[in-house]
């Protein structure tokens, strides 16, 4: 998180756990208005990558899951890159930004990966920056959220998965009640201060929390490379293309979804106990090897934590799941919709 802005933040009440925002002084309320009314948060758990150049389309399309020689100018995609094995070694959304592209990722494989993505360029005519050095990103949900940015003059996509651009960034509409503003830090401060006149202030982890029930899974350092994207759903949000070229792992993609061998499969969990990203997942029917891994986590409003998690299918069905270890605490599991 940059200095300047996370002095900002705490200045406004932030209070900040390494490089997340965790409330703003008051939880309780932070998470009923998250749940009912209009809430404002710093993503600082999230990190871009501006991918600039003459080869940038032709690049991102040979390396990417996703099609990204026709994303519309205004456009949002999912995407992942992978390995050679078919992992997922970070999930991206990706939009433009005029000529450029923008890669957002959990912020913990920013380094790692832009530097990989460079091992590849060889004689392509590419640019890598990171984009969010010098600017903040910022989410709003609930029924007032895009009636809080037209107040302040700022424009509204349509429809889901669309961008509009203004002065000094750009607004990304993720889903109906849901849109996120890339801001050049110069205007993050006055933005927020507007935003938080109409919004209720609240920490990253309610986001990353509203993410979990929308079923929108994260990559991040501590689940890279344990996936392939048909088990994190991502065939289903739009992010792999069946239709297009070669890419690095394209070929046990493929093959994992035309001969039906995805056995592992993304779910809802719930705990009464804490849970994090790469946690195993156990069940009684085999201990000697975890049968799962929680995704992402955060804390749930009503107590406890929710997460996402791949599980595989044979022991999800029995229902009698268990967190870190054998034996221990127990996990509700549920279905995601659609």
């Amino acid at each position: 998180m940059n200095l300047i802005w996370q002095e900002f933040l705490e200045a406004s009440g932030a209070r900040i756990d390494g490089q997340l925002v965790t409330d703003f002084g008051d939880p309780a309320a932070e998470w009923a208005a998250a749940g009912a009314g209009t809430i404002v948060a710093p993503l600082t758990h999230l990190a871009l990558i501006e991918v600039a150049g003459p080869d940038a389309e032709t690049f991102l399309h040979n390396q990417l899951t996703s099609d990204v020689r026709h994303l519309a100018h205004d456009a949002i995609q999912h995407s992942a890159w992978c390995s050679a094995k078919g992992r997922m070694l970070a999930s991206f959304l990706v939009f433009r930004s005029g000529p450029d592209y923008d890669l957002q990722l959990s912020a913990d494989l920013l380094t790692t990966i832009q530097k990989r993505l460079q091992m590849f360029v060889l004689r392509s005519q590419v640019v890598f920056a990171e984009r969010s050095s010098c600017c903040e990103l910022i989410g709003l949900s609930g029924p007032q959220a895009a009636n809080a940015l037209l107040t302040l003059g700022l424009p509204v996509p349509g429809q889901a998965l669309r961008t509009a651009a203004f002065e000094s960034g750009i607004v990304l509409r993720l889903d109906e009640s849901r849109l996120q503003v890339v801001v050049e830090r110069r205007a993050a401060a006055s933005l927020w201060q507007g935003l938080r006149a109409q919004a209720c202030p609240v920490g990253t982890t309610v986001w990353q929390w509203l993410d979990i029930q929308a079923g929108i899974p994260l990559i991040g350092a501590r689940t890279t490379e344990e996936f392939v994207p048909q088990m994190m759903n991502f065939e289903r949000l739009g992010g792999v293309s069946f239709r297009k070229g070669c890419y690095p792992g394209q070929e046990v993609i493929a093959r994992t979804q035309y001969l039906g061998k995805v056995k592992r499969h993304l779910y809802r969990v719930h705990s009464a106990s804490p849970m994090a990203a790469g946690n195993a997942i156990y069940s009684p029917a085999s201990p000697a090897h975890p049968c799962g891994m929680v995704a992402n986590a955060a804390p749930a409003p009503a107590g406890g934590y929710d997460a996402l998690a791949v599980v595989q299918e044979t022991f999800a069905a029995c229902g009698d799941l268990e967190l870190a270890t054998p034996g221990g605490p127990q996990l509700e599991l549920r279905v995601l919709d659609g």
